[in-house]
């Protein structure tokens, strides 16, 4: 079941990447400087699977490239993310849900175009959940859980980048259920790592 409600994001991304040439103009690889690092920061709408619905947060990314790899895995990095899912609260009897998760993974970007870049992720983290149960004392837990998304970045302008993010995750098991949070990121992000290359 995971792999289907993951199946049309990949695939939506896939029909992006072949269709999009139009507005990303196609450029050989190009060189990464001494700071192989992409920092974003983004606004998530997330269904924490809760008995609660969509809700509303922040999300912050580095994403760092390793420089001494062969050319084929060039494009092969480590993503570090932080979440925090607060805003929305409305639904009984879930009105103090809470969602935050911090973890990191692989990456894989595909540069091929110059203005638009399809990626994939793989990321195992560490989850915390605030919730409303028959017990007074007991409101809070954490687990480990992994999350498989991806997205795409499209140039804004030089080294300035916007992001569409989707990932699917799935937690440990947690009061008798296992969690599948997943949701939609939009933001910006900046690329310390590559220079702008040349036009052809």
């Amino acid at each position: 079941m995971h792999f289907r409600l993951l199946a049309f994001p990949v695939l939506a991304a896939s029909i992006l990447s072949v269709t999009i040439p139009a507005l990303s103009q196609v450029a050989p690889e190009y060189k990464q400087k001494a700071w192989p690092i992409s920092v974003g920061i983004g606004a998530s709408s997330y269904d924490v699977d809760w008995g609660h619905g969509r809700m509303y947060g922040g999300t912050v990314w580095a994403d760092w490239y390793p420089i001494k790899l062969p050319t084929f895995l060039s494009t092969l990095g480590l993503e570090f993310e932080a979440r925090d899912i607060s805003f929305g609260r409305h639904l009984p009897p879930q009105a103090n849900i809470r969602q935050d998760t911090a973890g990191g993974g692989p990456i894989y970007t595909w540069r091929h175009f110059r203005n638009f870049h399809p990626y994939g992720k793989f990321l195992f983290a560490w989850g915390s959940y605030d919730f409303t149960t028959s017990s007074p004392t007991y409101s809070h837990d954490t687990r480990s859980l992994w999350a498989s998304g991806g997205g795409f970045e499209y140039r804004i302008y030089r080294q300035l980048w916007a992001r569409g993010d989707y990932e699917y995750q799935t937690w440990q098991k947690l009061l008798g259920k296992t969690p599948n949070p997943q949701g939609f990121t939009a933001g910006i992000a900046y690329d310390f790592g590559h220079p702008v290359p040349p036009k052809h």
